[in-house]
C-alpha cells in the first residue's frame, strides 16, 4: 500500500503523520482547558502547508474536533446562545468572504489579540446585562475574523465567558459555536473553489485522532476544580494573545 495515495500533493508523508498526532494533542488541550487547540493547530499546520490550503483544511479539522466535543458534552450546551451566535455567524461569513483578501493579516491578528486581552483582563459587562444582540454581533465579528486569521476560538470563548458560564457549559457551548462557524467557513471556501477531495483520507485520520483526544481531555476536565480552571483559562488566553501578536509582528 502506497501511503502517497492517502496524502495530498501539497504536503509530505512525514508531515501528514505529524498532523495526525497534532490533531490528537490539540483536541485534548481544548477539551481540558476550553481553548488553545485551534491556535496551536493552526501554528503547526502553517509550518508545512501552503497558505492556500491552510484555512480550509484547518476549518475541517477543527469542525471534526469541536463536533466530537459537542457530542461528548452535549448536556452542557446552552443552545439559546448558540442560536443567536449562528445568526451572527451567517452575516459574518457573508461579509468576511470578500473582505478577507482586503485586510492585512498582521493588522487583523493584532486587533484580535488585543480584544482577547481586554476580554480577559478588562472590565466586562455583567452577565445579566449581556443581551442576545451581544452574541449576534459577536458571531458576526468572529466569523469575519475566522475568514482572515483562522483561529478565533479564544475570541468566541471570551464572548461566552462574558455571559458568566462556568467550565462545562462554557466549553460545551464554545465547541458548538465553533462547529457552526467552521461549518459555514468550509462552505464558503468550497464555493470559492477549494478541492477538498484530495485531502479526504488525511482529514479523516486527523478528525478520528482529534475525537479521541477530545475524549481524553474531557475526562481530565471533570477532575479540574472551578477555581483552578479559571486561572488556567485566563493564563492560556493571555499566552495565546501574546503569541498572536508576536506572530503578526514577526510576519
Amino acid at each position: 500500500m502506497n501511503l502517497l495515495n492517502f496524502v495530498p500533493p501539497e504536503t509530505s508523508v512525514s508531515f501528514a503523520f505529524i498532523l495526525v498526532f497534532a490533531s490528537f494533542f490539540t483536541s485534548a488541550l481544548t477539551a481540558a482547558l476550553g481553548l488553545g487547540g485551534g491556535v496551536a493547530m493552526l501554528a503547526i499546520m502553517s509550518i508545512g502547508l501552503p497558505v492556500a490550503s491552510l484555512m480550509p483544511v484547518h476549518g475541517i479539522v477543527q469542525l471534526g474536533s469541536n463536533f466530537g466535543r459537542t457530542v461528548i458534552q452535549n448536556r452542557f450546551v446552552t443552545w439559546r446562545l448558540v442560536g443567536w451566535f449562528f445568526i451572527g455567524s451567517v452575516i459574518g461569513i457573508i461579509i468576511g468572504t470578500p473582505v478577507a483578501v482586503m485586510i492585512p493579516e498582521a493588522a487583523a491578528k493584532v486587533v484580535l489579540a488585543l480584544f482577547i486581552l481586554w476580554s480577559v483582563h478588562g472590565r466586562k459587562p455583567k452577565p445579566e446585562n449581556v443581551s442576545s444582540l451581544f452574541f449576534v454581533a459577536g458571531g458576526t465579528v468572529t466569523s469575519i475574523g475566522t475568514m482572515i486569521v483562522g483561529a478565533t476560538g479564544p475570541l468566541v470563548a471570551a464572548l461566552l465567558s462574558a455571559r458568566g458560564l462556568t467550565r462545562q457549559p462554557l466549553i460545551a457551548t464554545h465547541a458548538t459555536c465553533m462547529v457552526v462557524q467552521h461549518g459555514l467557513k468550509i462552505l464558503a471556501f468550497g464555493l470559492l473553489g477549494f478541492a477538498y477531495a484530495s485531502w479526504a483520507p488525511l482529514l479523516a485520520a486527523m478528525i478520528f485522532s482529534g475525537v479521541f483526544g477530545t475524549w481524553i481531555g474531557s475526562r481530565a476536565l471533570d477532575n479540574v476544580p472551578e477555581a483552578k480552571f479559571k486561572i488556567a483559562f485566563k493564563l492560556v488566553m493571555t499566552l495565546l494573545s501574546l503569541q498572536i501578536i508576536w506572530s503578526a509582528l514577526r510576519g
